[in-house]
């Protein structure tokens, strides 16, 4: 069974959500200058890649980590 790799799309939505942000704003910038879409869209499209397997494959680290916050951030509600 073969999948599809992940879109260029995607490596780029995970290679921001690595980098570490200076200050407010700063990622906001990068995810309109680097990926041309708004800040909405980008968490739209990481939170699917948290549940794609290819994701998690490509970069355990960071979609662990993220899966972890969202997890606390549900637990809070």
């Amino acid at each position: 069974m073969t999948t599809e790799p992940l879109s260029e799309q995607d490596l780029a939505v995970l290679a921001v959500e690595r980098g570490g942000w200076p200050g407010p704003g700063a990622k906001e910038r990068a995810i309109r200058e680097r990926l041309g879409i708004t800040p909405t869209r980008y968490y739209q499209l990481l939170n699917a890649l948290l549940d794609d397997p290819r994701a998690l494959e490509h970069d355990p680290v960071t979609v662990n980590r993220l899966r972890r916050l969202r997890d606390e951030r549900r637990e809070r509600r």
